[in-house]
């Protein structure tokens, strides 16, 4: 049964019952003791277990009797000067994980020898919250009476010096975005489709966000017909979502981020071997990470202009599919000489792409796309593949990384490369072979940018079934969705 927080912020409170949360850094004391009672007990219970404030390290006691907590949680936080802004999600997401069977909690965040900022409170909140996600709308469990059981209710009273209701607004809009993403990477493909999709795009009008969904007919009138080529093999008809939040000055160019939505990748007639093969229904991790961030900017009213822009379609194998050997012609103009079927979400991006800068001509386009498994090879799971052709871009871009600990790794892209998907009888091809296959793709990519500045993310190792830790332990981590809020936050908003 997924648990919910539900969170209260004072200056003081006294437990009554429940977990009492404390602290301690590195050789300092511990937060909270005279609010908790017995700290003598607590005290030279701390000692007995040679617990020294590492960070992350944990004593879980039963309180004394004279105690109003039913239980104390100490939890080392380590050095005080070497805590970052991410490592206070990792705290947050660690209690967060041993308090879910608790009615009530109170978190002592006043931390002796540590004055904590209002968005570092916010952030421990934050952790919190994405710790305790949990995917399982599906599983019939029943209770007692045989009726549904309902989400389990967390009461959280975190005691802090500062008020810190503006900045929890703001944390609490990027943990909506990334479970929004979460959610939609986690969604079978049979629940959700290119039409379903683009139905939780425009969704987010609810919040200010201006939406268009374009059919097949309007794509076809555009000329997109290597996003709909891909298409061709389902009975389910492809979709674009066009999302714009207008938070910035009146006029200003916005910045524009894209997303590769393939609901479900067969491989198409180049059909992928069975085995793995349901996990291509997370073959859609960079339009959700586009529709989270989009839900992100809206809630906490950013002070940007951005165009969020999704290709959504389901590519299978089917009578009517595109086949190995066939030519499409883009929204570009330029004409692809499709080698492989299972090289589609490229062809998604293409004309998306293209839609993007001829229309709203933006500062800046960044794709996100679980693109290829070749970057799996390259960087396993610890870092996204990064590709640009703008060096400004991609530094922002990096420390974005480095802050949200969304890492990712700049890989090269250049003429050498490009030479690999020239085809002998189209303007390219869709694939450059076995090797440097992150590379090809983003080259690919690179043809239908113009002179933009245009960043890749490959996303393929980062969005799905990537090692769980502190604050996620889901099969889809929402990957890409703080990283682009801390972009647009520290470089975009006026």
């Amino acid at each position: 049964m997924p648990v919910k927080f539900e969170f209260a912020f004072a200056n003081t409170a006294t437990p009554a019952g429940g977990v009492a949360v404390i602290f301690s850094t590195t050789g300092t004391a511990l937060s909270g003791l005279s609010s908790i009672g017995a700290q003598g007990a607590v005290a030279k219970a701390v000692d007995l277990s040679k617990f020294k404030g590492k960070a992350l390290a944990s004593v879980d006691l039963i309180a004394p009797h004279d105690s109003p907590a039913d239980r104390i949680l100490v939890i080392g936080i380590g050095e005080a000067d070497k805590i970052t802004a991410h490592d206070w999600l990792k705290i947050g997401g660690t209690v967060a994980s041993k308090v879910k069977t608790a009615e009530a909690v109170t978190v002592y965040l006043d931390i002796p020898g540590l004055t904590l900022t209002p968005r570092q409170v916010a952030d421990f909140a934050l952790g919190m919250e994405l710790n305790v996600y949990a995917f399982d709308r599906y599983k019939t469990k029943k209770s007692d009476d045989d009726t549904k059981e309902t989400d389990k209710v967390t009461n959280v009273q975190i005691v802090t010096e500062q008020s810190v209701d503006a900045a929890f607004a703001v944390t609490k809009a990027i943990a909506e975005g990334v479970i929004l993403a979460r959610n939609l990477v986690n969604e079978p493909a049979n629940v959700l489709g290119p039409v379903e999709f683009a139905a939780q795009a425009k969704a987010l009008e609810a919040l200010g966000v201006e939406v268009e969904i374009l059919t097949e007919v309007e794509m076809t009138e555009l000329g997109m017909g290597a996003l709909l080529g891909v298409a061709l093999g389902s009975e389910r008809p492809p979709r674009l979502a066009v999302m714009q939040w207008k938070g910035g000055a009146e006029g200003e160019k916005p910045i524009a981020f894209i997303g590769k939505g393939v609901t479900f990748d067969t491989g198409g007639i180049s059909i992928k071997p069975a085995a793995g093969m349901e996990d291509m229904k997370g073959d859609m991790g960079g339009a959700a990470a586009v529709t989270g961030l989009m839900h992100v900017l809206a809630s906490r009213k950013a002070r940007a202009n951005v165009v969020g822009i999704i290709g959504l379609v389901e590519n299978m194998p089917d009578g009517k599919a595109q086949r190995p050997g066939d030519i499409v012609t883009s929204m570009s103009g330029q004409t692809i000489e499709v080698i492989n079927t299972d090289a589609e979400g490229r062809l998604v991006l293409c004309d998306a792409l293209w839609y993007c800068n001829e229309r709203f001509q933006p500062q800046f386009m960044v794709n996100l796309a679980t693109l290829t498994g070749a970057v799996l090879v390259a960087l396993g799971t610890a870092h996204a593949g990064l590709f640009s052709n703008d060096d400004a871009l991609s530094e922002k871009l990096t420390a974005a990384g480095l802050a949200t600990q969304e890492k990712l790794w700049r890989l090269p892209l250049g003429k050498d490369y490009d030479k690999m998907i020239d085809s002998k009888f189209a303007d390219m091809k869709n694939t450059g072979g076995r090797y440097a296959g992150s590379i090809t793709a983003a080259q690919f990519l690179q043809r239908y940018v113009k002179d933009t500045p245009w960043a890749h993310l490959d996303i393929a190792g980062t969005a799905m079934s990537s090692p769980t830790d502190e604050i996620n332990q889901s099969w889809a981590s929402g990957f890409g969705v703080r990283l682009l809020n801390e972009l647009v936050a520290s470089h975009y908003e006026h």
